[in-house]
């Protein structure tokens, strides 16, 4: 029975096409390479690296350029001023005048800022390269998301696929029950029970197949959608997979690891860490700053006005220190630290209840890979047992000891422990690759561990 239900599911996953078989490896480089979900998290990541290059430009100095030219009208008029001069003698209550009307006004400045003491800029520099972190984890998680996803997806087509060849396999041995249920009623060998017994299965069956149908159907639709490969078939599992899982570590080495690595840990912590910044931005101590200023400049008018002919220039260089300290903001100051304080205490806790979700999932996957192999033992014992009860019953039935209606329900008790073992041992490898997300340690290389075990 098993072995004639492994040819069935090899020409429903083939059929006439001769593609070859897509592992999961293929399946996950497809998806990597046309997701837009993957696209998103290089994207991200990209803009994300340079916050560092923000952070570093913030403590550099700052040079620019202002030029303007244009038409200007300019009147000055100054009494009781002091002149002297060589040879001129001194005069008090001395009056000056100039007027330009529709001059030709030109004036350049040219400044230059390097901070030396700015306690806001700092914290700005580390939320900034804080960032760029997130930016990475950001994209280790989404990564990792993928992985999982594109692993599910190829999953759910294999057990899609075996389960619909199951339900097919079964529905023909139903098909050969009834038939022999209304030959030996023909012969009045058996009741019109059986017939009508048979008969219900069949049409029960035939919905099943019907329903799985779809479901293999949007299975394959999804990992086409994501793989750009509509024809690629993929393998059954292998049936030595239990034997294949390596030695597992302990329980607190694996909780030790995820509180170390996990990507949503790692981001909720930085989190905390750009809110301590944002407080310590609107503190006493930081406002205060420092600047080292530099400047040169020229200003000029000419043209003609009341007095004739006139021509006003002025120059200007600087290079000093200069000191802001502010004395009142109205609170605002105040305000805004109070506000980023209790955004931190936010922060804090939503770390800490990512911290006991984190842990708890991975107990719960460490504990499904844990009792994974004994569990599959166990139903493969439960197969074998299934499948020599279904063999027994239907010996009975043909001596007359066992009625139809007992081999059709030990046609579905073997029909259900092999399709709960094929579960069981996705639902292993599917732990696996969750065990690893949640500590940060999910890769490709993982991937490929797991690839390797479905063609052993």
């Amino acid at each position: 029975m098993v072995a004639a239900r492994y040819l069935l599911a090899g020409s429903l996953l083939v059929g006439a096409c001769t593609a070859q078989a897509m592992d999961l490896m293929q399946a996950w480089q497809a998806t990597r390479e046309r997701d837009p979900q993957a696209a998103v998290a290089e994207a991200a990541r990209q803009a994300g690296s340079s916050r560092k290059a923000q952070a570093a430009a913030l403590w550099r100095p700052f040079v620019m350029l202002s030029a303007t030219a244009g038409s200007m009208n300019a009147d000055m008029a100054m009494s009781g001023a002091h002149f002297s001069a060589p040879g001129l003698g001194q005069s008090d209550g001395v009056g000056f005048g100039t007027s330009v009307e529709r001059g030709n006004s030109t004036r350049w400045v040219i400044s230059a800022s390097q901070p030396l003491i700015n306690q806001e800029r700092s914290a700005q520099a580390r939320q900034l390269e804080i960032g760029a972190d997130v930016a990475q984890w950001e994209w280790q998680a989404a990564q990792q998301d993928l992985m999982l996803l594109t692993a599910q997806r190829y999953f759910d087509v294999l057990l899609a696929s075996d389960k619909l060849a199951l339900l097919r396999e079964q529905h023909q041995a139903v098909e050969l029950a009834l038939t022999e249920a209304r030959d030996r009623f023909a012969l009045g060998d058996k009741p019109i029970t059986d017939t009508h017994e048979a008969s219900a299965r069949a049409f029960a069956l035939q919905a099943q197949v019907l329903a799985t149908q779809d479901e293999l159907a949007l299975a394959r639709q999804a990992l086409a959608d994501a793989t750009g490969q509509s024809d690629a078939p993929v393998e059954p599992l292998p049936k030595a997979l239990a034997d294949a899982q390596p030695a597992l570590a302990p329980l607190a080495q694996w909780l030790e690891a995820a509180q170390q690595g996990n990507p949503l840990l790692r981001m909720m912590a930085a989190k905390v860490q750009v809110a301590q910044q944002e407080s310590s931005r609107f503190s006493v101590a930081a406002g205060p700053t420092l600047d080292l200023v530099a400047q040169a400049g020229r200003d000029q008018l000419s043209g003609s006005g009341n007095y004739g002919a006139a021509s006003n220039t002025a120059s200007q260089q600087m290079i000093g220190l200069q000191m802001n300290i502010p004395l009142f903001t109205g609170g605002m100051r105040s305000a805004k630290q109070d506000e980023a304080l209790r955004l931190q205490d936010k922060a804090a806790a939503e770390l800490e209840r990512s911290r006991q979700q984190v842990s708890q999932q991975t107990r719960a996957a460490w504990q499904g890979m844990q009792t994974g192999s004994a569990r599959l033992q166990a139903l493969a014992e439960a197969r074998k047992a299934s499948q020599a009860r279904l063999d027994a019953t239907r010996l009975g039935r043909q001596v007359g000891d066992r009625t139809t209606l007992e081999l059709l329900q030990a046609q579905n008790d073997a029909s259900a422990a092999e399709l709960a073992l094929e579960q069981a041992r996705v639902e292993l490898l599917l732990n696996r690759l969750r065990l690893h997300a949640l500590s940060g340690q999910l890769d490709e290389q993982q991937l490929g561990q797991v690839n390797s075990m479905l063609h052993r």
